[in-house]
């Protein structure tokens, strides 16, 4: 599934959620969504969970 469909998808999940439970259940499923993603990339090995934590200092080294 190419990134423009999971876009397409999540966008309109948002627009659902804002539609028919108002301001707070957008803000529910995108932050949701936040941490769906970084679990996603965590699962697949693209993401590092100490990289959530380094300053950017400790990055260059």
């Amino acid at each position: 599934m190419s990134l423009a469909v999971v876009g397409m998808i999540a966008g309109m999940a948002l627009a659902f959620a804002g539609y028919f439970g108002g301001f707070g259940a957008f803000l529910l499923v995108a932050a949701l969504g936040a941490v769906g993603y970084l679990v996603g990339r965590f699962l697949e090995g693209d993401l590092d969970v100490g990289d959530l934590f380094r300053t950017r200092d400790e990055r260059r080294r």
